[in-house]
């Protein structure tokens, strides 16, 4: 099973959409708070190549935020893609 893991704040409805999308499905995440990081979009950056919160990786590899998990979703690549 393919390893997830976001970025988040408390402050982000999107970070929170993301989660529960994820919840729903039944698909564990390794969550990280950036709520402590002053410069979160800098890190982000670093980490991923976004700057917006959520950030979400599948294997390491970045998806995007919420809207991405959302289409990948909508479409079965979600599911394709944890099951390789």
């Amino acid at each position: 099973m393919a390893r997830i893991t976001i970025y988040t704040t408390r402050w982000c409805g999107y970070c929170v959409r993301a989660k529960a999308l994820l919840n729903t499905k039944g698909i564990a995440y390794d969550e990280i708070s950036l709520d402590g990081d002053q410069a979160f979009r800098q890190t982000l950056r670093e980490l991923t190549g976004g700057w917006s919160v959520p950030q979400i990786l599948i294997d390491e590899e970045p998806i995007g935020g919420y809207t991405e998990l959302w289409r990948l979703d909508k479409t079965g690549a979600l599911d394709e893609r944890l099951a390789a």
